[in-house]
């Protein structure tokens, strides 16, 4: 993700103490009942125990002026253990009906976005299950936590932690990603575009159905629909990657100069981290009031104050975000640190050529002395923090690492790095330990200095010899 006017937005509401993340929560006392949260230190009840999904199936019907949203959703999964009954994540219109593997099934809505479903039959640990849900009701606007209406009368989905469970039940977390597919029915007029790659886009009498389907992994926040009045840009890449980008009414102009770049900036975000881990890419430009933009998996959605960098931020998402995610909220520097220094250091000196070690050096002198720009730390930053210092100070600790341990080190310890959790996820621990594996110098202070402390790092690790005047 990325807040429209970064820098100024993100140091601003940094500026503050950071809080202690609450207490995981516990698990069912009941061994037959799936744990209705899996416990992230932020958000301990997203999740849901008992259960692997494998596959989203989602069906919408949706009418533009009345906001009318009629959807069903099947889910695929594996049960984890033996189930009489379970929790999907849903905050969305009315509950109609549910049905695990056919049969019919008791829900029930509880807690701030728990459905819990109740089978007919347990089920039992190790075989596959389907459950349906269907419902019905009114698209609520959720203040950039789900959808979001456009002025001219579209709507789109988009939050980041939390979005999917606004439009779909599912196991919203960062540790279950699953395959995903749309089929969305809207008046013929309006066109509906979606992750992944289109299956289907058929017209018939007054109305008009589209398929998306995403192929490889994917979690809920980085789905998304998005229904407008929407004109398109068709590229390919040179090896034959098909691109996507569709553009609301008032927003092609410079943003359809910018996504014609889009071949170059998956080529050069390629070489950094490796070949692109998705079958199709693309972006979706939105006219609305909406203030950050959003990595949502092959095809970001962007605000319309969006430009080259926050293009560049969120293709290095597709990387760090995407087909390498979180494993808790607690991780987000792996997502945001990467993609902010792509986008604000590497970018500007590979392909513009700016001086980025001067960049830094001036980052410094500029915010050296000021304790409200090191409040909160990169790592373990706190809730309702995560989206502050990662933005502006992200990008001066990997400059400042890349220079401590030098660019061949560095460039291949993080391209290592996200082959070897590919389609997974992976920790701030985790990459510490990687990349400590790779040098070998003595880390530990440097990681603590920058990741863990809330004042500036010592001069040792503030400027490394590469960074010496």
């Amino acid at each position: 993700m990325r807040l429209s006017g970064w820098m100024c937005a993100a140091v601003a509401c940094a500026f503050v103490t950071a809080s202690s993340p609450p207490a995981n929560a516990d698990s069912s006392a009941d061994p037959l009942v799936g744990a209705p949260g899996l416990g992230d230190p932020y958000y301990p009840l997203d999740g849901n125990g008992g259960y692997d999904v494998r596959h989203y199936r989602v069906g919408i019907d949706y009418d533009p002026p009345s906001r009318l949203l009629t959807g069903s959703t099947t889910v695929f999964a594996t049960a984890t253990q033996a189930l009489r009954t379970f929790n999907l994540d849903f905050a969305g219109p009315e509950v109609r009906m549910a049905s695990v593997n056919g049969l019919p099934a008791a829900f029930d809505r509880n807690g701030e976005h728990e459905l819990t479903v109740t089978p007919l039959l347990p089920l039992l640990p190790g075989l596959p299950f389907v459950v349906t849900v269907d419902y019905a009701g009114p698209a609520v606007d959720t203040e950039g936590e789900g959808w979001t209406f456009a002025p001219s009368g579209g709507a789109f989905v988009a939050g980041e932690p939390h979005s999917a469970t606004s439009w779909y039940p599912l196991n919203d977390t960062p540790l279950d990603k699953a395959t995903f597919e749309l089929h969305a029915t809207v008046p013929a007029e309006w066109e509906v575009v979606s992750t992944g790659v289109r299956t289907a886009n058929v017209v018939r009498d007054d109305k008009r159905t589209v398929g998306w389907v995403t192929a490889k992994p994917v979690l809920g926040y980085l789905t998304t629909v998005a229904i407008d009045k929407f004109d398109y840009l068709e590229q390919r890449r040179a090896n034959g990657t098909p691109l996507i980008s569709a553009f609301a009414p008032n927003t092609e102009g410079r943003h359809r100069e910018i996504e014609q770049r889009l071949p170059e900036i998956l080529d050069f975000t390629e070489h950094l981290y490796g070949p692109y881990p998705f079958e199709t890419a693309g972006g979706i430009y939105l006219d609305a009031d909406i203030e950050f933009s959003l990595e949502t998996q092959t095809r970001p959605i962007y605000a319309p104050k969006s430009d080259l960098q926050t293009v560049v931020h969120e293709i290095a998402h597709q990387w760090w975000g995407d087909w390498v995610s979180v494993r808790h909220w607690s991780d987000i520097c792996l997502n945001e640190c990467f993609a902010s220094y792509t986008a604000d250091y590497l970018w500007p000196e590979r392909i513009e050529g700016e001086n980025v070690d001067e960049n830094y050096r001036e980052t410094i002198r500029k915010y050296r002395d000021n304790e409200k720009f090191w409040r909160v730390p990169l790592e373990n930053p706190g809730a309702g923090y995560e989206f502050t210092s990662v933005y502006y100070r992200g990008p001066i600790f990997l400059h400042a690492l890349r220079k401590q341990i030098g660019d061949a080190v560095f460039f291949s310890a993080v391209r290592d790095f996200l082959a070897a959790h590919a389609y997974g996820n992976a920790s701030m621990p985790e990459f510490r330990a990687f990349v400590q594996s790779r040098s070998p110098m003595d880390l530990t202070g440097f990681f603590d200095a920058w990741l863990n402390r809330t004042e500036p790092p010592p001069e040792e690790y503030l400027f490394p010899e590469a960074l010496r005047d």
